[in-house]
Order: C-alpha cells, then structure tokens, then sequence
C-alpha cells in the first residue's frame, strides 16, 4: 500500500506545479496592480518617477511623513512637493516658523540652510504650506525644512499664492472633500525678486526658478480613492512666472489669469528639461480627461 500511495502523491504534486499559472488570475497579460494606500502623498503617481537610491541626485525621493518630495541636490530646491490634504490635516497649532537644514541628506549634498536666502530679495518660499499642517507640531514644524523651499518672489509668495493656498482649504477642500496636492517649478532663466532677476542665490548653490505650478485634485472623501479618480474630478493647475513685478500682495485671486490644463503644464515644463508626468497611477482613459480639464 506504501509504495502505490508515494508515487500518487508525487504525481499530483508535479501536475499541481505543472497547472501553476505564470500571469495574474484575472486574464490580464499586465503585472499585477501594485496596491497603494489611501490618503498617499503619491497616490495619483509620482510625477518623475524619483527614487529612494541616493545615486539620483537630481531626482531623489523623500518621505517627511507629511508629505514627499524629489529633491534636487544640484539645483538645492526640491524639483516637486506632493501632499494629500483633508479637513483632519487642520487644527489650531500655530505657525513654528523653525526654518532649517534637513541632516539626513547624503552627506555630499549641500544642505541649504534657514540663512541661504538671506539679502536675496526672494521668499522662503513653501511648497507644501505651513498652513495644511497644523494638527500638531510635528506635522508644522516639518514643512520648515529647507528641502521644502524655493526661492519664490515676494509678491507671488504673499499674494496670489498665498490667496491660491486659502482657496484650496477653503473652498476645494472644506469638510467634505480631500485632495492630493502637487508643487513644483521648472524654467532656467531665473526669476525676478525685490532686489532684480537673479538665476541663483546662495553663492550659486540654489537655483531660481522661472516658473513655479501647483496642481490639486479633488474627490468627495471615501475609501478606494484610485479607483474614484475618474473624470468627475475637479481639477485645478496653474502655472504662473516667478517675478515680483507681476503681482500686489493685495490681490489675493490673480492665480485665476494663470490657470492651464495638466497636459499644458506637462509640455512646457518637459520642454524647459525638466520631465513631469502627473497621475501616472490613474486609469489611463480617465487620466487623459483629467489631463485635459482648466479650472473654472
């Protein structure tokens, strides 16, 4: 009986290897959809597929918890800042106004400090604001890293920017909605700032942007976020010059004369060498609507 029941069970073995498929159950030739956790920074896609290995180091991702970011050690600037945003994510801490280096950076990278705009007629300029992360100190306190900054004219920074950050709590977000938030710059010929157009500050070790966008996308909240990034979306990208002479503190709505769709953004900012593809992740059909959509 031994010696019938061995080579049995041998046999079923080899045909249950034998029947193992090499391609996902669902019929679909493609690798099988990696899952993504709602309420990801990168949820959408990472816009210039950065990477974790310190050998990139003009496109080196970063994780602050509270956001991610590509980090461009030649330009000192991050190339963009993604952050999911919801009414959760704002409380009552107040502004920590701790401007400083980020010392966990390869230690053969420059590290901007809270004095390398010193005198240079340009802001500190955020990318993810302080003001998107005020549920506790920690969550504040980490958007004054230097690695969050770039050198952004006065009038922009206070201004139309500062009215475009207000707008997006406000009104896009509120209580019922959530929205992934996407910063960035782009452009060689430098910006205009108080004290007149510059292409670097710092000694030459931080460049100037001519161009900074932002992009939001904006869902009612819910769970299996992929999936409700559809078409229904509101969409919302401006791409606006870095120079102070275009722009009043006073006139908090002028974001609305730069408003552009994500594949205008996408062109001209790949045309400047500096690559960008947004919402990578996203059904592809529904990406090119999204792609498409100007605010209004």
């Amino acid at each position: 009986m031994r010696k019938i029941l061995l080579p049995s069970l041998l046999f079923s073995l080899v045909v249950l290897l034998s029947c193992k498929k090499d391609i996902p159950d669902n019929g679909s030739t493609n690798p099988p959809v990696v899952s993504i956790p709602d309420n990801d920074h990168l949820l959408p896609g990472n816009p210039s597929n950065a990477q974790t290995n310190p050998s990139f180091t003009t496109n080196y991702l970063k994780d602050y918890t509270y956001y991610k970011l590509s980090y461009n050690s030649a330009m000192g600037t991050p190339n963009w800042v993604a952050w999911h945003l919801q009414s959760e994510d704002l409380g009552s801490t107040s502004r920590q106004d701790d401007f400083r280096s980020d010392n966990t950076l390869p230690t053969a990278w420059y590290r901007v400090s809270s004095t390398s705009y010193s005198g240079s007629g340009f802001d500190r300029g955020h990318n993810c604001p302080s003001a998107d992360r005020t549920g506790s100190v920690a969550a504040n306190s980490s958007t004054f890293f230097m690695t969050n900054m770039i050198p952004q004219a006065p009038t922009l920074n206070q201004g139309p920017w500062a009215g475009l950050e207000d707008f997006t709590r406000s009104s896009l977000v509120g209580t019922t909605n959530e929205a992934w938030v996407f910063m960035g710059n782009y452009g060689n010929s430098g910006g205009v700032g108080s004290n007149g157009a510059f292409t670097t500050i710092d000694n030459g070790r931080v460049k100037v942007p001519a161009k900074v966008w932002k992009v939001i996308v904006v869902i009612p909240k819910g769970n299996g976020d992929l999936s409700r990034l559809t078409r229904t979306a509101t969409v919302l990208c401006v791409s606006m010059p870095n120079d102070n002479r275009l722009y009043t503190v006073s006139n908090k709505n002028a974001w609305r004369d730069y408003l552009i769709s994500v594949s205008a953004l996408e062109i001209e900012s790949n045309a400047s060498g500096t690559p960008l593809s947004l919402f990578s992740n996203v059904d592809q059909t529904e990406r090119t609507f999204l792609k498409s959509k100007i605010y209004q």
